[in-house]
């Protein structure tokens, strides 16, 4: 997998060199007024924090981007409280005398004062900010003065909090910690969360944030620090000191000019100039499965994550709205940290990303998702503002402020006047009474003091004395600054006329140089309108190559569908040919079997009759016909009809054959619960046999034979008792079947009834007894019995009856 990104780092680079390319430029935006924002984003343990702080001996990006400010602008700094930041993202100048005030009334507040210069540097952080390349913005506007202010927030859970807010400790009221244990006395406490506000030119900004004004890398690193002490960490699975929420450092540069003396700072809001540089400490991405996180951490894992997503969201968004020419709304409210950092996506600064990569293989998945969308913001272009001018006037007034003061110092040094600065920022009035003897006291507590008046009288003439000397000498002084400036106002006049020599001559060249400047905007312009049309024309042409790649899509798309969906029909139709000729298949043998069946049985019917007709015509009619007993039909073999050949379809199962009686055969004697007791002497006895009372898959397995018991009510009242016989054997499937073989019948008659038709020692038979005889056998032979599968006795037994 290959991703491609504008600067690749390996694993040993060095901090100054991630710091030249990445944010060298945004510290120089900073300065010349511009607004930056520098984020570093990765999975969790993949050292953001280390690259944003560094480590001692090496410091980071923030550490770097402090000393680099400090270098390019510390002999142009503006006094403490000159400028003030408002409660709307805004910045007042103040004059000197509130500024004055203000410095007083943070000398006399009894609270430790921010470090300066002059204190010792806390040796905690002191290798952090020892950078040794004194690196500088070389374009660095000298007319105007400048003020550093930085703040430290987090994001935390969803919420913003001040790191540098001073949280009073209640020594009553104890105070209780996520681990529901008391906070000890220094403990930190966590503060009230901030608000997220809009403030002036609809930029986000958030109310009541410690705001603290520095003057040196020192001091604004030692803020940092105390803010950093109090972000959350935590100790997790994949990182000892993982960061559970984004941190984000804020610098704001407020810079304005100063007047035509090149003295005192404008105060006019048109002329400041207040540019922002946010550095984000992005907290890493990471699965719980991996971390193991339960309760609070859990909570923040999903917080973070949550946050993380929204932010790839509206770059998604961006993209999107940027590339198709949608307008979608961008979700920047879904999270605060891409609410606080709006005004960036739209345009108002220059935004730069660091990617962290862990090169563990555990973190490969995450990693690729990491890598993924950082290289698809480099897709997002937004269009940024035209940048104004911080200031109009006429530049030099500082340098020739300061040169006019270095020629009177050195003019009244020849002179013999003051040379000393403490003496020059006196005042006169300062001077003078210092110069004056003290006064004797004024009390007089006796009449007759004679004392008190003179001394007093006295001192006032010492007075009067001196004042005349100071006079005298002031006066002298007067003439000799008088003639000083008339030297300098003459010099000033030959050095103007020998500049307005020169400046006549500049002149000419600036307009010769106008003109060929006009005629280069007159090309430019022509330049720039066959440009505008050329974009034009591409624009037309990429709308129409859009609009035939979409309609390129969707036909092929139109075309995919219509194959898929001639396939499924194609195979749709081909089953249900397959299936239909299978059923008309089974339909058919299903007749032809039928028919065949019913045949069969027409053709045995008549047989039979013409056997029974053949006998009566053959037979003499003297004689009676006499029906053979029982005995004597046991002892001949009759010739029984041959059956019809079962269906095709039935399963396969073996030939039925005769065992001897005597053979150990195993017999399921099959009674159910409903059959009543009948007092015969003549009872069905099986040997061998398992008597059950429901068929069951277990018992068959064990024998060969099956009886069935079943009773039903004959016609003349009596109880019918049918044996119903069949053999047992596997199936295919590896189960048990049951093939019915034969039917034995038990009845029971009242020695009342009639006689028995088939009795031959009935001396009167009724006139009818031939023909009835013939019509018992006729009606006794006109049944046959077959077992089927499906039938109401049990697995193949069937009936087929004579057709009338």
């Amino acid at each position: 997998t290959q991703y491609s990104f504008k600067e690749v780092f390996g694993t040993l680079v060095a901090q100054k060199e991630l710091f030249d390319v990445v944010a060298k430029p945004l510290v120089e935006d900073l300065i010349h007024g511009k607004n930056g924002l520098l984020f570093t984003y990765g999975v969790t343990g993949s050292g953001k924090t280390h690259t944003m702080t560094g480590s001692p001996g090496d410091g980071g990006l923030l550490p770097r981007c402090l000393d680099m400010i400090f270098n390019s602008i510390g002999p142009f700094q503006a006094k403490r409280f000159v400028f003030k930041l408002d409660e709307k993202n805004g910045v007042d100048v103040q004059c000197e005398v509130d500024a004055l005030l203000e410095r007083q009334k943070r000398d006399a507040m009894p609270v430790p004062k921010t470090p300066s210069g002059k204190r010792q540097i806390d040796p905690e952080f002191a290798d952090m900010i020892n950078v040794q390349d004194h690196c500088k913005v070389e374009e660095v506007d000298e007319e105007n003065v400048y003020s550093v202010f930085v703040s430290y927030i987090e994001i935390y859970n969803n919420y913003i909090y001040d790191l540098l807010e001073e949280s009073p400790f209640d020594t009553i009221k104890p105070k209780w910690n996520n681990c529901n244990t008391p906070v000890r006395n220094g403990d930190f406490i966590p503060p009230q969360s901030k608000i997220l506000r809009e403030g002036q030119n609809h930029k986000m900004y958030v109310t009541g944030c410690t705001e603290v004004e520095v003057k040196s890398t020192e001091e604004a690193f030692e803020v940092f620090w105390r803010g950093q002490k109090k972000r959350r960490i935590a100790n997790t699975q994949l990182n000892r000191e993982s960061s559970r929420s984004h941190s984000v450092f804020i610098i704001k540069l407020a810079q304005a000019p100063l007047d035509a003396d090149g003295d005192n700072v404008l105060q006019e809001k048109e002329h400041t100039t207040l540019s922002q540089l946010s550095l984000v400490d992005l907290a890493g991405s990471e699965r719980t499965n991996r971390t193991k996180a339960e309760g609070n951490r859990l909570r923040e894992a999903g917080n973070i994550n949550q946050s993380l997503m929204t932010l790839r969201t509206c770059i998604e968004v961006l993209r999107e709205n940027q590339m198709y020419g949608t307008n979608k709304m961008v979700p920047y409210r879904d999270s605060k940290l891409t609410h606080l950092f709006k005004n960036y996506f739209d345009g108002e600064g220059k935004v730069r990303m660091i990617v962290c990569v862990n090169p563990k293989a555990e973190d490969y998945e995450e990693s690729l998702q990491v890598m993924r969308f950082a290289e698809m913001t480099q897709e997002v272009e937004v269009a940024r503002p035209v940048d104004k001018p911080l200031c109009g006037l006429t530049p030099g007034q500082r340098f020739r402020n300061q040169a006019f003061r270095e020629e009177l110092s050195r003019k009244l040094e020849m002179r013999g006047g003051p040379i000393n600065r403490e003496t020059e920022e006196q005042s006169d009035s300062e001077m003078l009474l210092q110069s004056f003897p003290p006064l004797p006291s004024c009390e007089l507590l006796d009449i007759n003091d004679d004392q008190t008046l003179p001394k007093l009288i006295e001192a006032l003439e010492k007075r009067q004395k001196l004042k005349q000397m100071l006079s005298e000498k002031f006066a002298k002084n007067v003439l000799s600054f008088k003639t000083m400036l008339q030297e300098l106002e003459s010099s000033i006049v030959s050095k103007e006329n020998y500049i307005q020599g020169k400046l006549s001559e500049k002149e000419k060249i600036i307009a010769g140089q106008k003109m060929e400047l006009e005629r280069l905007e007159k090309k430019t312009k022509t330049l720039e309108y066959k440009i505008e049309i050329l974009e034009k024309t591409a624009t037309i042409y990429e709308e129409d190559k859009r609009n035939l790649q979409q309609e390129l899509e969707s036909k092929s798309q139109k075309l995919q569908r219509q194959a898929s969906d001639k396939r499924r029909l194609e195979a749709r139709l081909q089953g249900m040919v397959v299936e239909t000729t299978m059923k008309w298949e089974k339909e058919c043998e299903r007749r032809v079997a039928a028919k065949q069946l019913e045949m069969q049985n027409k053709l045995w019917v008549k047989d039979e009759k013409l056997k029974q007709l053949k006998a009566i015509v053959t037979e003499p009619k003297t004689e009676k016909p006499e029906r053979p007993s029982r005995e004597r039909d046991r002892e001949k073999p009759v010739q029984r009809s041959v059956s019809p050949s079962p269906v095709s379809n039935a399963p396969p199962v073996r030939l039925r054959h005769r065992r001897s009686r005597s053979a150990g055969e195993r017999w399921v004697d099959h009674k159910p619960p409903s059959n009543l007791p009948t007092e015969t002497v003549m009872q069905p006895h099986v040997p061998h046999a398992i008597t059950v009372a429901a068929a069951s898959e277990k018992a068959l397995a064990k024998c060969d034979k099956y009886m069935l018991t079943h009773q039903e009510l004959a016609s003349d009242g009596e109880i019918e008792t049918k044996l119903i016989k069949g053999d047992v054997f596997k199936t295919r499937g590896g189960g048990q079947a049951v093939q019915f073989t034969e039917i034995e019948t038990l009845k029971q008659e009242s020695p009342t009834g009639r006689k028995r038709r088939s009795s031959p020692s009935d001396p009167s038979p009724p006139e009818d007894a031939a023909d009835s005889e013939w019509t018992d056998v006729e009606t006794r032979c006109s049944v046959a019995v077959e077992m089927r599968a499906g039938s109401t006795l049990g697995p193949g037994y069937q009936h087929h009856a004579q057709p009338k």
